[in-house]
């Protein structure tokens, strides 16, 4: 096998590995018996995925329930699930309608009925019924993606603009019992930032979120000022919550294919945090720094970086990482560096990430394409079109954060 073609396998089998499927299902064996209804509520970019395997487990026993993902992310119908696509990574109107569906269907039960729901990275632009008008809310929200907020950041502003962030949906649906399963899209899994915690209390406190509004600047209204000084929710009593998977079984995964391909795998980290082309330039000096080993080497991480946006291009974090990553590695033979997001869908494009090699910034040079311009523009997916160096999955069905590997193949 070729070194693109180890990779590949690589890649198949990290995301294999973190399909909610069979997670589900093992979740769903712990929920409880009930005299009343149980209605599924699902949101993320996994929700058809994990809706589609608990409805394969619950069959009947659903009365009734709402699938919200991401457009182009159903796949099918469900049985007595509505499926809904709306907006990601900026909440649209869409989001609202199909949430305000979901919370419908939760306003009435009693306390022998039991809500399914079911959570996936994405669920804080999918699921939304906000406090303000959705137009400010969607600057606010772009605003935060410019300047290069992390998610935990993100998500604690956004609890105290919604009606169903922030433990507030869980709080809608007493009497009734929540039985929630969780797919964690944020590193050391954070239940109450998760899909920005629906059904968790929140951690955060209101001089968290003004001290974040300060951080970046924010320019921001006094109704959305007053709604950063009120409190979420500290506790909930009618939830149970299971977690089925993270960015370090998708490392996990990865590590045991590199193993099985005869590569010695290397893990290094499940909590990489930093920004996306500071992240490709330390890959790079990695297999700078062992390209004499004697026997075939994969360094692995996982997390989730950051992007500064300071262009008008194309492109997604994991893209940035492989694109920063190509020069640094221009010349290496048997050298390879891809980076992948874990739903198939890296920021707002089609493609699930880059994948690169010693050949590929030479490539880009040829073609009169400057690396340091296309960072500067934020267009990595076009640069890495051009050479041949986009991974293309189409919506997986997962969402566990990203994975990033370094090949090195003797």
């Amino acid at each position: 096998m070729t070194i693109r073609e180890d990779a590949e396998s690589i890649m198949n089998a990290a995301l294999k590995s973190a399909m909610p499927d069979t997670a589900v299902a093992a979740a769903l064996a712990h929920l409880p018996k009930t005299a009343g209804k149980t209605v599924l509520v699902a949101c993320g970019k996994a929700a058809w995925q994990m809706s589609k395997a608990a409805a394969d487990v619950l069959g009947e026993r659903i009365s009734d329930g709402v699938c919200i993902t991401k457009y182009d992310h159903v796949m099918g119908e469900i049985p007595h699930v509505r499926c809904y696509e709306a907006g990601h990574p900026v909440v649209d109107e869409n989001s609202v309608a199909a949430t305000r569906k979901a919370e419908e269907l939760v306003a009435d039960l009693k306390p022998e009925d039991i809500v399914v729901f079911l959570i996936s990275g994405g669920g804080s632009a999918l699921f939304e019924d906000p406090r303000i008008p959705l137009s400010e809310l969607q600057e606010i929200t772009e605003t935060l993606l410019a300047c290069g907020a992390d998610i935990t950041e993100m998500n604690t502003l956004r609890k105290r603009l919604s009606n169903v962030k922030g433990g507030r949906f869980a709080a809608a649906c007493r009497p009734a019992r929540v039985f929630s399963v969780v797919l964690s899209d944020i590193i050391g899994d954070p239940l109450d930032m998760i899909a920005s915690g629906p059904a968790c209390p929140d951690s955060a406190s209101s001089e968290d979120a003004l001290r974040i509004a300060d951080k970046y600047g924010l320019d921001l209204s006094e109704e959305v000022m007053k709604l950063l000084r009120e409190e979420t929710p500290k506790e909930l009593d009618n939830v149970t919550t299971y977690i089925t998977g993270s960015v370090k079984q998708l490392c996990a995964a990865a590590e045991k294919e590199a193993r099985r391909l005869g590569y010695e795998p290397r893990f290094l980290t499940a909590s990489l945090n930093t920004e996306a082309r500071e992240a490709g330039r330390f890959l790079a000096a990695i297999a700078r720094d062992h390209q004499n080993e004697t026997a075939g080497v994969a360094y692995i991480c996982g997390g989730e970086t950051i992007v500064h946006i300071t262009g008008e291009g194309r492109g997604g974090r994991n893209q940035e990482i492989a694109l920063s990553a190509a020069e640094g590695i221009e010349g290496l033979q048997d050298t390879l560096i891809f980076s992948l997001a874990s739903d198939g869908t890296d920021g707002p494009t089609d493609a699930a990430g880059g994948i690169v090699d010693g050949r590929t910034a030479s490539l880009l040079r040829e073609k009169n394409i400057s690396i340091s311009d296309v960072l500067r523009n934020n267009d990595a997916y076009h640069a890495l079109k051009e050479a041949g160096a986009l991974i293309m999955t189409g919506p997986t069905g997962t969402n566990v954060n990203d994975v990033a590997v370094v090949l090195i193949k003797r």
